[in-house]
């Protein structure tokens, strides 16, 4: 038998290092997100910035800890691992996170994935929705410079590839509703349910037309 589970092993280990020396691309496929941050003022921000990298159950798992703790924890994302969260962010988030995930609670779980999308958006106050406004306060700034590429493409390149595609509004709110990834290399975008169809066409109408 373990003759056997020696060969499987060796076996494997082949396959993997021809696909190496092949160059083949290797393609992981991510759980779909079950939960979703509690709605509030300031589950915007948790949306954009926080599932860049981490699922909900990262954030709701943890014991309900003071403000330091969620303070130290932005400022290592942000000069450890490069998270781009605006200066002017780093004060709401923190007050969402304890309001709702720290020692003024008992830890409970997010909300399920079920949730109205609409009672999100309900319960955040209305802000200025400029495409400029949109894109920062949504964290799409954070990943898309307008002229240059940070994690995902540069708008411009966006813009480019879609000039003449009467499907291009189409294809900007799946990607923007759904998230991925694929179409320009292996990050992964995520979804954005958050956002409103007339957020989505003010955005796309301003992408589409950088030059």
């Amino acid at each position: 038998m373990k003759k056997i589970l020696f060969q499987i092993g060796i076996a494997s280990l082949a396959v993997f290092a021809a696909l190496l020396v092949r160059g083949e691309p290797f393609k992981i496929e991510l759980p779909p997100e079950t939960s979703s941050f509690k709605p509030a003022k300031g589950v915007e921000i948790a949306n954009a910035q926080c599932l860049v990298c981490h699922s909900v159950e990262y954030v709701s798992t943890q014991p309900p800890l003071p403000r330091a703790f969620w303070a130290t924890s932005v400022k290592k994302m942000r000069e450890k691992y490069g998270s781009s969260i605006p200066d002017s962010q780093v004060e709401p988030l923190l007050d969402y996170l304890v309001e709702h995930y720290g020692a003024k609670t008992s830890g409970a779980p997010a909300v399920s994935s079920a949730a109205s999308t609409n009672s999100i958006v309900a319960a955040v106050e209305p802000e200025s929705k400029t495409p400029e406004a949109l894109g920062t306060r949504f964290g799409c700034l954070a990943c898309h410079g307008p002229d240059k590429k940070i994690v995902g493409p540069a708008l411009k390149d966006v813009a480019e590839k879609y000039r003449n595609d009467a499907t291009a509004h189409a294809k900007i709110t799946e990607q923007v509703r759904n998230g991925g990834s694929g179409k320009w290399g292996p990050a992964l975008m995520p979804p954005f349910p958050m956002l409103t169809d007339e957020e989505i066409k003010i955005l796309s109408d301003w992408i589409l037309a950088l030059k």
